[in-house]
């Protein structure tokens, strides 16, 4: 096994397929990526068995073959080597012989027969979207997933196609965020699925050309994306998302329409004096303002109030700040519109105009 490439060829590919390989492995060949050279067609393939991701890229090569190498080691080789610099690969045994202009490098490498497969079922589903449109739709609900949640269906995203509509909701149960938008095509399926926490992570990251059109296939177990030379797989979360829909079947207050760069200052100012680990501040609503107030068990307090036009009887409701924030920064008008349900349960954060998304904060107690 033998193949020559350059150093920007490979590294971009390399990058990717590091950031999928656990740092820490129960098996040592999962620290390893596979090379299998066909020709001139190389394919790089990294896992931690739960997500995937396949490069594929065009080398010179003069003999072809397959074998594993420690994924980090040869990453750091690459990135460390000079701009536009050839890269010779050469297999030598139970070693691989690096050769980048005067530097030379030998690794020890494990056999391919032992790479274990990243098992998949038949793909039932499939359907067509722009990556800039699906990026969005990510960047706008992955700050709302739980991380290390009991209710393991939380720590995910879940994915609902019903025909030419696309849905995203993720929660952590304080919080939830509602991304819906169009696909170019009818699908002519309803299909619901969760995708785990990093692997949504990991696409997000993979999803920087907002000109690429994806291919994503699923089953009941599994996802496949592909991106450009990349394929993207992961295993499915197996459960059954909580019925969201009960959260709009209550009455709401009027809402309180104000300036979201005014608003999203005012809140860190407040916040500075907010409880560390709580991060709690009062929302004080009355006719004409909406006072803000934190305090801390050093007894600091702070206290801001905002003009605003509310047409209801005056009421008193908390919330974390962050969880305030982050839904107020996702908001692209500049104005944000704040709905109360009228049993203070939950409070709906979207934009006066219909933007296909929105944000429901639930309130704490202080």
């Amino acid at each position: 096994m033998i193949f020559t490439t350059t150093r920007e060829e490979i590294l971009i590919h390399l990058q990717q397929i590091v950031s999928v390989i656990e740092k820490r492995q129960t098996m040592p060949i999962l620290a390893n990526v596979l090379l299998v050279l066909d020709g001139e067609d190389l394919t790089l393939t990294g896992t931690d068995l739960e997500i995937q991701l396949v490069a594929k890229i065009k080398v010179v090569s003069s003999s072809s073959g397959s074998i594993t190498i420690p994924a980090r080691k040869f990453f750091d080789i690459c990135r460390l080597s000079p701009t536009a610099a050839k890269i010779k690969f050469e297999l030598q045994g139970d070693k691989v012989k690096i050769l980048s202009n005067r530097s030379r490098f030998l690794l020890s490498c494990l056999p391919a027969e032992n790479y274990p497969e990243f098992a998949e079922m038949p793909f039932e589903n499939e359907f067509s979207i722009n990556s800039g449109k699906l990026k969005k739709g990510l960047d706008k609900t992955i700050f709302c997933m739980a991380n290390q949640d009991v209710r393991y269906y939380l720590n995910g995203l879940l994915v609902n196609v019903s025909n030419s509509k696309l849905k995203l909701v993720a929660s952590d149960g304080h919080r939830l965020s509602i991304y819906e938008d169009q696909l170019d095509e009818s699908t002519g399926f309803e299909a619901r699925i969760i995708i785990p926490r990093k692997g949504v992570l990991e696409l997000v990251r993979l999803l920087e050309n907002s000109d690429v059109s994806l291919k994503i296939e699923f089953s009941a177990y599994n996802l496949r994306v592909f991106i450009n030379n990349l394929i993207f797989s992961a295993k499915l979360v197996d459960a059954k998302y909580p019925d969201f829909s009960k959260v709009f079947q209550q009455n709401f207050f009027d809402p309180i329409q104000i300036q979201k760069q005014i608003l999203k200052d005012a809140l860190t100012r407040v916040a500075i004096l907010s409880n560390e680990k709580f991060k709690g501040i009062s929302f004080d609503i009355s006719a004409d303002t909406l006072r803000m107030s934190a305090h801390n068990p050093d007894h600091d307090e702070a206290e801001e109030e905002l003009p605003i036009e509310f047409s209801e009887e005056g009421f008193s409701i908390a919330f974390n700040v962050q969880y305030f924030l982050d839904a107020i920064s996702n908001i692209d008008a500049d104005i944000a519109l704040i709905s109360f349900a009228q049993n203070l349960s939950s409070c709906f954060i979207d934009e006066p105009t219909d933007c296909g998304y929105k944000f429901i904060v639930m309130p704490m107690r202080l």
